[in-house]
């Protein structure tokens, strides 16, 4: 159960149900997520215009880049809602299940990531647990080495931030998995 009242589909009513109606026609069903957010809709607006513009929209990074990025930080905040969410949404990309379940355990031992891949996971990771010890050398600079321009840089501090949120979303307010979790949204 969350920490905090939720307002459930059948209860809804005015703006939060065209909310959540507009959430089940355009993802498939309404995550637990958006409702932990019920008791103020146009966060769940915002929110979901942020996370479409971040993992959908135009980006230099791949979708499974994203999809990865967004696994290792969940991973790295416990935070197994999301993991499972975006795991699935990654199996999706990687058609390999034991690879993810590989990433999530330990990015490092996913044994035929790219470089770059693994860079980019080593950036998230540390962003999320050392945020200040961000070293444009050792962060920055080896994404550049490895062939990442300036906005696909920006775009994985930009997932990074966006699932540390969700995390603490989830994380803070005792969000649950669904019960059949991953069959029927669209990733």
């Amino acid at each position: 159960m969350p920490y905090i009242d939720v307002v459930s589909y059948d209860r809804s009513e005015g703006e939060l149900r065209e909310i959540y109606d507009d959430l089940i026609e355009s993802r498939g069903k309404l995550a637990e997520v958006h409702q932990i957010q019920s008791l103020n809709p146009k966060s769940i607006t915002n929110h979901m215009d942020l996370y479409m513009t971040i993992m959908f929209g135009k980006s230099p990074l791949k979708r499974w880049q994203r999809e990865m990025i967004a696994v290792v930080v969940s991973k790295s905040n416990d935070c197994e809602y999301c993991q499972q969410h975006h795991g699935s949404a990654l199996l999706h990309y990687w058609k390999d299940e034991a690879r993810v379940e590989q990433l999530k355990l330990d990015f490092n031992k996913v044994e035929d990531l790219s470089d770059l891949d693994r860079a980019l996971c080593f950036y998230a990771q540390s962003l999320t647990l050392n945020p200040s010890k961000i070293d444009k050398n050792v962060h920055i600079n080896k994404l550049k080495d490895l062939g990442l321009e300036d906005r696909a840089i920006l775009d994985a501090a930009l997932v990074t931030a966006y699932f540390n949120f969700v995390n603490r979303l989830v994380l803070g307010l005792g969000v649950h998995l669904e019960e059949h979790q991953g069959a029927g949204f669209k990733y």
